[in-house]
């Protein structure tokens, strides 16, 4: 099902929907024989793609050298606390299998949010190699991303100003709309965009109410992230569908 300039591909269960992103993941990889970048994302939703990503067949498909791994957003909290986005990659397989140079969190012990989203920045423009983005050279080859119960997509949460930056690549948020009630850094969208593919990993039927949002088009983060310059995919699994659109 294609609307809206994405394309929706429903799947059968939660197993089905870790395997479909891990697939799309390894597409990704393989499409670019260069420096490759991945932005990854928290919540519960990847934790089943991350474990897949970290065992065979796929670990030992994974150019690990030519990989390097982002995060588009993180909680303002010491790496290792729960909350804490890219600590739950690297433990479940990034400090396992990934060299230590190509893994880039965000600094959650600088001064300030506002302060790790400037030195995020700045790491991402000196990965990029400029400080404007160009079009026809994507800074990420994927970005993965989930949904939040109010349409939030990374840190960027409805009618709140951080939604609306265009001229900062990475934005402190001072609170969060949904709980954990803490300081946020996020990549922009902007940012986000600037992507060969853009994979939504939606699964469950708590996501059901949301989905039927989005699918109506409500003016939410969810719907205004989109690749810039490929394709932006929306991977659910049958529980997250509205009845209506699980064909």
């Amino acid at each position: 099902m294609v609307a809206l300039g994405r394309k929706f591909v429903v799947v059968a269960d939660a197993t089905a929907l870790a395997f479909a992103a891990a697939d799309r993941v390894m597409a990704r990889i393989a499409d670019n024989p260069g420096r490759i970048a991945i932005c990854l994302t928290g919540g519960s939703s990847p934790r089943r793609l991350y474990e897949l990503l970290g065992q065979e067949p796929y670990q030992g498909r994974i150019p690990w050298d030519r990989v390097h791994w982002f995060i588009g957003d993180d909680r303002f909290v010491k790496p290792g606390n729960p909350l804490h986005n890219m600590s739950m990659a690297r433990g479940i397989f990034l400090d396992r299998c990934a060299p230590a140079a190509n893994i880039h969190p965000i600094d959650t012990e600088a001064h300030s949010p506002y302060e790790a989203a400037r030195l995020y920045e700045e790491e991402l423009q000196r990965f990029y190699g400029a400080l404007e983005f160009d079009p026809p050279q994507p800074l990420f080859d994927l970005v993965l991303l989930g949904v939040g119960p109010d349409g939030h997509i990374a840190s960027l949460f409805p009618s709140y100003p951080a939604v609306e930056v265009t001229d900062q690549w990475v934005v402190g948020v001072s609170e969060a709309h949904v709980e954990p009630f803490v300081p946020r850094v996020s990549l922009t969208l902007p940012t986000l965009g600037s992507c060969r593919e853009m994979l939504f990993e939606v699964g469950g039927a708590d996501k059901r109410a949301i989905m039927s949002r989005v699918l109506e088009g409500t003016d939410l983060p969810a719907n205004r992230a989109r690749s810039y310059q490929g394709e932006t995919v929306w991977l659910c699994d049958r529980d997250a569908m509205p009845e209506d659109h699980r064909g």
